[in-house]
């Protein structure tokens, strides 16, 4: 089941592709934009999270920050993110819990992949509160990112 508006949101802490851990609850004081995608170098995933670093400045005002998450070795991950000039924090989830906590986990993901992380997203509040969150079934769409900042202006 995914998380919902209103709920706490999970805890957790994973590795980033700087090999440092990253601690959500280590972020209050900030509004966090978690975004779980499926896999690095495939197409729709680059032109997802190439859309986020081209507009990062918008959510740096917005005093959120953006956090990517996927099944992917962090070694997978330095690699993508040197690639395509990411200028935000990719975390491995390789163990899978944090994308289960989410409710953001393909069983059954293309050419027999099983475990493979949702494309899905999430802002946080500064005190840790949902407060927007969309899971993708279709790994081919984008999260609606004119309403995560719609929601984040809110906040």
């Amino acid at each position: 089941m995914s998380i919902q508006v209103g709920q706490h949101a999970p805890d957790f802490t994973l590795f980033d592709t700087d090999k440092k851990e990253v601690t959500l609850s280590t972020l209050r004081n900030r509004n966090v934009v978690l975004v779980f995608f499926p896999l690095a170098f495939t197409g729709v995933c680059t032109t997802e999270l190439c859309s986020l670093r081209d507009n990062i400045s918008s959510y740096v005002a917005l005093n959120a920050d953006v956090l990517g998450i996927s099944v992917d070795s962090l070694f997978s991950l330095q690699k993508f993110r040197e690639e395509q000039s990411i200028n935000f924090p990719l975390l491995s989830d390789f163990n899978k819990e944090v994308s289960s906590a989410y409710g953001s986990l393909y069983e059954n993901f293309a050419f027999g992949m099983k475990g493979v992380s949702k494309r899905s997203a999430f802002v946080i509040d500064k005190e840790g509160i949902v407060r927007y969150a969309e899971v993708l079934e279709d790994a081919g769409k984008i999260p609606d990112f004119d309403a995560i900042q719609n929601v984040l202006n809110t906040l």
